[in-house]
């Protein structure tokens, strides 16, 4: 595989002197270019579900293939309260789906986070027994899997139930039922929809003890008989962060259980991050300092070329381990709807896509689609 040396200073000088109102794309584009090796998807917010411009419309259908639900089919979303549900949204997903042919990827039906505490507690307020809680996951993973049987062909069924050091996280839905909620949640997909595709899906999975403790998880599952198809790794990186030796190794880890990896949630941050190490829990939140915030003004040619460069090194992975990712979704589609310009600091600009604020290809674009023509 060559090795990727692109003049990026003159591709920024040529994308910043464009001042067009509908998108440039650069040809071949993501899905064509990747179309023998992967899929190429987007996140897409209620918003953009609900109410696509021509210009986001363009983008979506000249791009990519495949597509997921920000938040808009989390348990908070899609069922707020008892025997309420909400498919307006979800609805409109799968009619975009429909009309542009993609493969759809729903996300997610079980999950410590976005979840009504209504599902945990009792009439009195006290936590559930094991027995209700498990009534309630199973109506709700039937009644949703069961209105998009055949049409949504993707589930993450399972979210971020893992630690860094590898344990069990000690959510309510462990607290209540017990380990074997996991079994439990893959095993109501399964019934629910038995042609679908399952995924346990998680972030940081480059980390060896996470790593370890994920395929612990799968082979467990594996042992009793219940399945699971795919692991995706959510790809929230930065500029410097995982190492590229780490995330091939879990690629691998993950491919010699039998189960398909899928790069999911992929965006490469620029901005610095407070305090503590890189990472996706949701609950980290930090206040706002101008210094955490150094690119309000726009990214400086040394940035873009630093961001570019680091796509390229983080597709020449995938593109390596081809035979074993079959998707890999960016978490948004242009940096103006990414949720790191508020995550873990709310309010910044961060730049972390492959397309700008006015959608139009980014240095990191080119760089991405030269790692499979150059290969």
């Amino acid at each position: 595989m060559k090795t990727f040396h692109q003049p990026f200073s003159i591709i920024l000088v040529l994308v910043s002197a464009l001042s067009f109102s509908e998108p440039v794309f650069c040809q071949p584009t993501l899905k064509e270019s990747f179309q023998e090796k992967f899929l190429v998807g987007a996140a897409l917010s209620r918003a953009r579900i609900t109410g696509w411009d021509s210009s986001e419309n363009t983008l979506l259908e000249q791009q990519f293939n495949t597509i997921t639900p920000g938040n808009s089919m989390k348990w908070e979303r899609i069922h707020p309260q008892p025997g309420k549900y909400n498919f307006k949204v979800a609805d409109q997903f799968v009619a975009l789906g429909e009309k542009h042919d993609l493969h759809l990827v729903a996300h997610t039906l079980i999950w410590h986070n976005q979840t009504p505490r209504w599902v945990f507690l009792d009439s009195d307020g006290n936590l559930t027994t094991r027995d209700t809680l498990l009534m309630r996951m199973q109506n709700h993973i039937h009644t949703i899997m069961g209105r998009y049987k055949g049409e949504i062909q993707s589930w993450d069924v399972v979210n971020e139930a893992i630690n860094d050091d590898g344990t069990m996280r000690k959510s309510l839905w462990f607290q209540i039922i017990g380990e074997d909620y996991i079994e439990k949640a893959f095993q109501f997909a399964h019934e629910a929809d038995p042609d679908a595709e399952l995924i346990y899906n998680d972030f940081s999975l480059t980390g060896r003890t996470k790593r370890e403790g994920t395929v612990r998880l799968v082979q467990s599952l594996q042992s009793k008989g219940i399945r699971i198809d795919a692991i995706g790794m959510q790809g929230h990186y930065d500029i410097t962060s995982p190492q590229l030796k780490e995330l091939e190794a879990s690629i691998v880890s993950f491919s010699e259980l039998g189960v398909k990896v899928m790069i999911t949630e992929l965006d490469v941050s620029v901005l610095p991050w407070p305090d503590l190490p890189p990472g996706a829990e949701v609950s980290s939140r930090f206040k706002y300092r101008p210094e955490l915030d150094p690119y309000q003004d726009g990214l400086p040619d040394s940035v873009q070329i630093k961001l570019a460069e680091r796509y390229a090194s983080l597709f020449r992975v995938f593109v390596k381990h081809s035979d074993k990712i079959t998707r890999v979704t960016f978490w948004g589609v242009d940096d103006g709807t990414s949720w790191k310009n508020n995550f873990p600091v709310r309010g910044r600009t961060d730049y972390a896509l492959l397309f700008d604020r006015e959608y139009q290809p980014k240095p990191a674009f080119d760089a991405v689609i030269q790692t499979v023509h150059t290969e």
